[in-house]
């Protein structure tokens, strides 16, 4: 099969298993939305309340915002008056904090954010984001400062966006937007509140004190007292096994492990062309990276296009234009491209502010992912190769010409010292006719005119060598 074809068969099934799983995705999304619903809620007077609570319990991260994406949605369908989040996280990417943040800031339902214990870093921009705070005593909020995978603050053009983001989002719910940045810059002075050289954190007491926090409660039923509902019910968010299954794919870990898969397939497939496991293995592995990502609506079908043309042109540069020159490298940039824009929200060529660092975090990992499936795929190709245990997969056995093997065909060596005649002209490859009979031949020497007189002197590597007769 040409490697154009195999591609657009490819295109076609990512496109089609996308839309299929949108698809079920709604139809099953619609089903628990019913299933999750009391059945009283019909029967609901005008004056109950209806209370959304969600949970915020682990690191904000990519599974944390699909998961707030359904809550929000669901709670807007059942017309929730209220929507409170159960935190407890240590923090987690800013990207998917920031969303979160917008998300709430532009919500029209009421937000309201039960800290249980820990609302750290990305969680305190979330919790400041909200309406109102509450938190269980001994809890903290704040340590707001950006650091990478090791617990090092990053550069200040980091530090200055995240100051500038707990400043806006504070001014909006009346809060003191100079406390909020001292839980990110520990350059900042607050007489009474922080010396400099410090990051601020809050405990409860100190966070009601400052108005960073409404009050205290040991349970979401202690919350819904400070709003005054006199009757309400209390609705959970329930995922549906595809949620879980979208929320788990959507994980950077697993999206990093996916690449691996799909670009190791694809080493193998062009190791030795043809339809085959690798190119299965490389097909599933894109389904499964992609399709969640365009159910998340972070995926565009024009992203999904130019990964596959991305390959495409690869496979051109291999198998149709030898060498590795403008295509190899384009194919190379649009597969990078592909997997990265991928995992980013954005309209089009329209990345909305924030995103960047998104962005490079995503190409980072296409890198890294793509680099180390490289270097195992090589490895294990040739362990299996070279493997007793995989014996059966190469041809090991030897044919040693001590042992009668050759590749030597007996006609073309009986061919020595016959003559002939020049069937086409020698130059110096062609053809002689002996005997009526048409063979592959070069000239020694020179080159040979058709018609004229030839004598086969040499016959080597599955080749016969001429002279012209009265040439030496």
């Amino acid at each position: 099969m040409k490697p154009q074809v195999t591609w657009t068969i490819i295109l076609s099934l990512l496109l089609f298993s996308a839309s299929f799983a949108q698809d079920t995705l709604q139809n099953e999304t619609t089903d628990s939305v019913e299933a999750v619903l009391p059945d009283s809620i019909m029967d609901f007077t005008v004056d109950t309340k209806i209370v959304y609570v969600f949970d915020i319990k682990e690191q904000i991260a990519p599974p944390i915002w699909h998961k707030a994406k359904k809550a929000f949605d669901h709670a807007k369908e059942i017309d929730a008056d209220v929507i409170i989040i159960h935190m407890n996280t240590y923090g987690g990417m800013l990207e998917t904090a920031d969303s979160l943040r917008s998300k709430i800031l532009n919500l029209d339902i009421p937000v309201h954010v039960f800290i249980d214990n820990n609302a750290a870093s990305a969680g305190a921009l979330i919790s400041i984001a909200c309406d109102s705070i509450y938190m269980i005593p001994g809890a903290n909020i704040g340590a707001a400062t950006v650091v990478n995978q090791e617990g090092k603050p990053l550069p200040d053009k980091y530090q200055s966006y995240m100051r500038s983001m707990m400043r806006s989002t504070a001014e909006v719910n009346d809060r003191d937007p100079e406390i909020a940045q001292a839980m990110v810059d520990p350059r900042i002075y607050i007489e009474g509140i922080i010396d400099t050289g410090q990051v601020l954190t809050f405990t409860t007491s100190e966070a009601i004190k400052y108005g960073f926090c409404e009050g205290k409660a040991k349970n979401i039923e202690e919350v819904i007292s400070y709003l005054d509902f006199d009757n309400y019910e209390i609705i959970e968010l329930k995922l549906t096994t595809i949620d879980k299954i979208i929320a788990f794919l959507v994980n950077p870990i697993i999206s990093g492990l996916l690449i691996m898969l799909i670009i190791g397939g694809i080493y193998f497939e062009l190791q030795s062309p043809g339809v085959g496991f690798p190119l299965v293995a490389a097909i599933f592995g894109a389904l499964l990276y992609f399709a969640p990502l365009y159910l998340e609506g972070l995926a565009e079908h024009w992203e999904i296009l130019i990964f596959v043309v991305g390959i495409i042109l690869i496979a051109v540069e291999i198998f149709a234009i030898p060498g590795f020159g403008v295509a190899g490298i384009a194919g190379a940039v649009l597969i990078l491209a592909g997997l990265a824009l991928s995992m980013v929200g954005n309209i089009g060529l329209h990345f909305p502010p924030g995103t960047f660092n998104a962005l490079m975090a995503a190409i980072f990992i296409v890198i890294i992912a793509g680099f180390l499936s490289l270097i195992i795929s090589f490895y294990v190709s040739r362990k299996v190769l070279t493997s007793h245990l995989f014996g059966h997969l190469a041809l090991q056995t030897v044919q040693d010409k001590e042992n009668g093997y050759t590749s030597a065909d007996k006609t073309y060596s009986a061919m020595l010292g016959k003559r002939g005649k020049a069937y086409t002209i020698l130059r110096p490859a062609g053809k002689i006719i002996i005997d009526d009979e048409v063979y592959d031949a070069t000239a020694l020497i020179s080159y040979i005119e058709k018609g004229d007189e030839v004598e086969v002197v040499k016959y080597e590597t599955s080749q016969l060598f001429v002279t012209k007769v009265g040439k030496t």
